[in-house]
């Protein structure tokens, strides 16, 4: 059967804005804010998403369920909905297909989906790689594994680009993982380095060599260091999760657990309650800095 209903959980900065576009394109976007925050309502509302009510009125109603939230949230929902899908599952109808969309593991999806296929409901692993659609030039690329690729391939062209790579549950995680060991790891190196010289009193030496040796990391040092408090407190655990991929690979985690380090610090500060619509576009690059260090020394001396 053609998939019609689309849910989204969640409705924040990714989830609304691909629930805003697949509406766009004809869908019956729903979700459910049922103790969701202010914030994700107000995000909801603007995607123009439906609110189901409750976890089993929207898996009554949807063809598929895309979960688009922090990874440190994603088996816990994935366990509820097993159990909403468990609650509600008649055996005249069809069950939703479920999407793993989140930045987890190749062994965590492998174990989010037998709880899902252990209800009778089909699984696809997904990972996400590029901005929200309308931020840029180009959709984000959903890479996709699984068994059955159909449902999730209707959806393509629709806002978001699906990228099937396989059968094989965890083939799309391990390539979200990879990229975003690259991505996400290289601007908390940036992170590291700039907080180093602030503390070492080097700032701006490093800063006129950088410029003159090396320009382009420069730039991105520049660009990326003040937004990085906005997206600190998902990106913790997904250091956590790109760690345990790199370890299931013989590869050493201790990149990125030193990377989910400097996350924790940035979430710690001030500049972590802004969203992208209150983020200080006029804050600098030594703005920044100074406050990461004044954290980092408080954090140093409560630990002494």
């Amino acid at each position: 059967m053609p998939i019609k209903t689309v849910a989204i959980m969640g409705a924040g900065d990714m989830g609304h804005a691909v629930g805003k576009a697949l509406g766009e394109s004809g869908f019956d976007v729903i979700t459910c804010l049922a103790g969701r925050g202010e914030h994700t309502r107000d995000l909801a509302g603007i995607a123009g998403m439906r609110d189901a009510g409750s976890l089993d009125a929207m898996v009554s109603e949807a063809d598929i369920v895309l979960s688009i939230m922090p990874p440190a949230a994603a088996e816990g929902f994935a366990g509820e909905i097993a159990a909403a899908l468990k609650r509600t599952r008649k055996a005249s109808s069809a069950t939703p297909m479920f999407v793993e969309c989140n930045a987890i593991s190749p062994d965590t999806t492998r174990r989010i989906g037998a709880s899902i296929t252990g209800v009778g409901a089909p699984y696809t692993d997904a990972g996400i790689i590029g901005s929200a659609p309308g931020r840029s030039g180009s959709p984000p690329r959903f890479y996709a594994s699984g068994p059955d690729l159909g449902p999730i391939s209707e959806l393509d062209g629709r806002g978001i680009k699906v990228m099937p790579v396989g059968a094989e549950i965890g083939r799309a995680t391990a390539i979200k993982m990879c990229y975003a060991g690259l991505t996400k790891g290289t601007n908390s190196l940036l992170t590291a380095v700039a907080i180093a010289a602030e503390s070492l009193g080097i700032t701006a030496e490093l800063g006129a060599e950088l410029a003159s040796s090396q320009p382009a990391a420069y730039e991105g040092m520049k660009r990326a260091v003040p937004r990085l408090p906005l997206d600190a407190g998902r990106w913790i655990g997904e250091m956590e999760e790109i760690a345990a991929t790199f370890a299931s690979a013989g590869v050493t985690d201790k990149f990125h657990r030193g990377a989910r380090d400097i996350f924790l610090l940035l979430d710690s500060t001030p500049f972590a309650s802004e969203t992208r619509q209150t983020f200080d576009s006029s804050r600098t690059l030594e703005d920044s800095v100074k406050v990461y260090v004044e954290h980092l020394r408080a954090g140093s001396s409560a630990a002494d």
